[in-house]
């Protein structure tokens, strides 16, 4: 009923008018090029007027050289030192042309432009992105169409180890906020001519690059044309950070879970994609989105299949036990303080009930207040400065927890159930699914403090039934439990070895499910070699 009523509270307002202004009502992507030069000259520089960084050089009719040819491009999205020898080649062709040839486009690209991707424009619109991307655009005089060079450059960040996703062992490199290194981090890893990029640009101001990268063969096509779809169907004014293409395209737009993978690490990427997920890629964030995805893909890591299955496997349990830790720890402590004190050993009770002597609050109230004050203190950690923020949150947490025990205003085994709540919290490898627990365990807290068990019963089967109806990118959200897949449990909690795991998962790959060769024994070892070194009969 209230999903019902705020959907008709969100259609009943009427939309904003548009800004008849934007970039994308100002130029029609199907208008094309006029040909006069002089037309097009005063079209753009209306466009870029009070834009002191946008530089136009035009080369006038002379003797030798007839018909006139400019030059566009912005300052600092433009490499200087390209520009400059690109600049010298115009200069060198404009006096050395000979009078009497006539002058092509096709001559523009073959002598003076000394480079290898080049790209004609016939409209105004795709003028103004060129432009605005980094190239410098080329026109003539006469031609139905500009050429556009691409020499980006500006300050730009080098490729670094990744800050949100610590690294063990395995690659140190992580996105940049440039999507074509981005693209080229992926290419490196992957090198295969299947590997495609599908470019849109989206933001009536921004008109932000956003690629969609899969591999032509494994990703199952259905999910390439829906997010295609989707990202086409997407009108709004910016798109700064992936966290907007997020919040679009998710299948439930209503729910603390996760339905996208965000990372910034480029193995991460190229495992996925080889799976047969697809890859969403904008420029400007080095936070790569990835589906679809199921609920224990936020419990695996990159790492896992750089070390042993055993040990890949064992750390894959710590993680969800870590998760239902975080999640039902504080209200199981609630409910077994509250209502069910039979449940707990006569010899702990009696230690509980002797720290809580002389606490005011009950259980629920207790719990209530250090989740939140842990929380302010998380967040003050993270928004203070980078020398100081950790030994504030480190020593807040400390002082605070030991004052308001020795106050007598909670007990010392609250303070034990909280911290190891927020440690099992850190434990998940994905901060996006971290937070959705955060929220959840609150109301959890609710419920067991005003039924106890029963209460904590009451939320984990309408959650349960949430996570089966959820989907991302039409797949279920729950594979391979429900629906269930005997076939891709060789690589859920357990991890069986890299030699047994022939075939991709079910629920993501398309047409090309075959991982690897058969073969009957791991490479290395007695069986291997005695399998390898029979002779073969004689015909």
């Amino acid at each position: 009923m209230l999903f019902r009523w705020m959907k008709r509270v969100f259609q009943s307002q009427p939309l904003p008018q548009k800004n008849e202004k934007s970039f994308r009502n100002q130029t029609k992507p199907h208008e094309k090029l006029d040909p006069s030069l002089s037309n097009t000259l005063s079209s753009i520089r209306e466009a870029f007027k009070d834009s002191p960084d946008f530089v136009v050089r035009e080369f006038a009719e002379s003797a030798a050289y007839d018909i006139p040819l400019a030059v566009c491009y912005i300052e600092g999205l433009t490499d200087s030192v390209l520009l400059v020898e690109l600049m010298q080649h115009v200069v060198q062709f404009v006096n050395t042309a000979p009078s009497n040839e006539e002058l092509r486009a096709d001559d523009v690209v073959r002598r003076i432009l000394p480079t290898g991707h080049i790209e004609n424009l016939d409209s105004p619109y795709l003028i103004y992105r060129a432009i605005l991307t980094g190239h410098v655009v080329v026109l003539v005089d006469g031609e139905r169409y500009a050429i556009a060079v691409p020499i980006p450059g500006g300050e730009r960040r080098s490729v670094q180890e990744p800050t949100s996703q610590t690294v063990v062992r395995g690659p140190k490199e992580g996105f940049t906020e440039e999507i074509n290194t981005n693209m080229t981090l992926i290419r490196r890893k992957i090198r295969t001519p299947d590997l495609k990029f599908q470019m849109h640009y989206i933001g009536d101001y921004t008109q932000t690059s956003v690629a969609v990268a899969y591999i032509q063969g494994i990703a199952k096509p259905e999910v390439v044309a829906e997010v295609t779809k989707r990202l086409s169907s997407i009108r709004t004014d910016s798109i700064l950070e992936s966290g907007y293409i997020e919040e679009f395209i998710q299948d439930a737009p209503i729910t603390p879970f996760p339905t996208l993978i965000n990372t910034e690490r480029p193995d991460t990427v190229a495992g996925s994609l080889l799976d047969g997920q697809v890859a969403i890629l904008v420029d400007g964030t080095p936070f790569v989105l990835i589906g679809p995805v199921t609920f224990f893909n936020f419990f695996q890591t990159t790492e896992d299949y750089y070390q042993r299955y055993d040990i890949s496997t064992f750390l894959r349990a710590i993680r969800l036990l870590s998760f239902l830790v975080s999640l039902l720890l504080p209200s199981t402590f609630i409910a077994l303080t509250t209502f069910q004190q039979e449940m707990i050993p006569t010899t702990l009770l009696i230690s509980l009930a002797a720290q809580r002597e002389g606490v005011p609050f009950p259980a629920l109230l207790e719990a209530l207040l250090m989740e939140i004050t842990f929380e302010v203190i998380r967040e003050a950690g993270v928004r203070m400065p980078r020398a100081i923020g950790p030994a504030i949150s480190i020593v807040g947490a400390l002082v605070i927890g030991q004052a308001a025990v020795e106050a007598g205003l909670v007990s010392g085994a609250m303070v034990i159930v909280v911290s190891f709540t927020a440690i099992s919290n850190f434990v998940i490898p994905y901060f996006s699914m971290a937070t959705a627990v955060r929220l959840m365990r609150f109301p959890f807290m609710l419920l067991a403090g005003t039924l106890g068990l029963f209460g904590i019963l009451v939320g984990a089967v309408p959650l349960l039934v949430h996570l089966i109806s959820l989907k991302s990118l039409g797949a279920d959200y729950m594979m391979p439990f429900s629906p269930f897949y005997k076939s891709n449990m060789k690589d859920l909690i357990l991890r069986v070895p890299w030699w047994a795991m022939k075939t991709r998962p079910n629920e993501k790959a398309g047409p090309n499910k075959t991982r690897q060769s058969a073969h009957q024994y791991p490479l290395g070892s007695n069986n291997a070699v005695e399998h390898i070194q029979e002779p073969e009969p004689d015909r």
